[in-house]
């Protein structure tokens, strides 16, 4: 990963499609890894099964912690930074005041709104050890 004054050993959430079976595992991991006031979260990646069109392709959506991160730029009160230790770009809830400008910025979908806090949530590579990867049995997702 190449970010401007960053460190250049970080790990990546790397996405395999072809191994995906859309078991849906990495979306249960997340959401329990981001329990809140005892529930899960809504999870902060999404595996979607091609099944109707029997192509055997399956799509996993997830952060890609862009570069130049546009849900970044359309926040207005800086409440996404980017975790200099991961790499990741990370909500500060404290900070959010709900506008919702970095879920309609997203140029991927990859920002989620939960409808229940009232706030966006996103991959944040669970402070640098994702739960999607360590439960994914197809190992499409690998963190490395």
């Amino acid at each position: 990963m190449k970010v401007e004054g960053l460190n250049t050993n970080i790990k990546l959430l790397n996405v395999y499609p072809y191994r995906c079976t859309a078991c849906r595992n990495c979306e249960i991991a997340c959401s329990f890894r981001h329990i809140k006031n005892g529930m899960p979260s809504p999870s902060r990646i999404n595996a979607i099964s091609d099944e109707q069109k029997r192509q055997g392709k399956n799509i996993i959506v997830v952060c890609m912690q862009c570069d130049k991160a546009a849900c970044v730029k359309a926040c207005p009160v800086n409440a996404l930074q980017r975790n200099e230790s991961t790499g990741a770009i990370v909500h500060i809830e404290s900070r959010c005041i709900g506008c919702g400008s970095c879920v309609q910025a997203c140029p991927f979908g990859n920002m989620k709104w939960d409808f229940v806090s009232s706030r966006p949530v996103k991959c944040d590579l669970c402070g640098g050890d994702p739960m999607c990867a360590k439960f994914c049995p197809e190992k499409a997702l690998v963190y490395e």
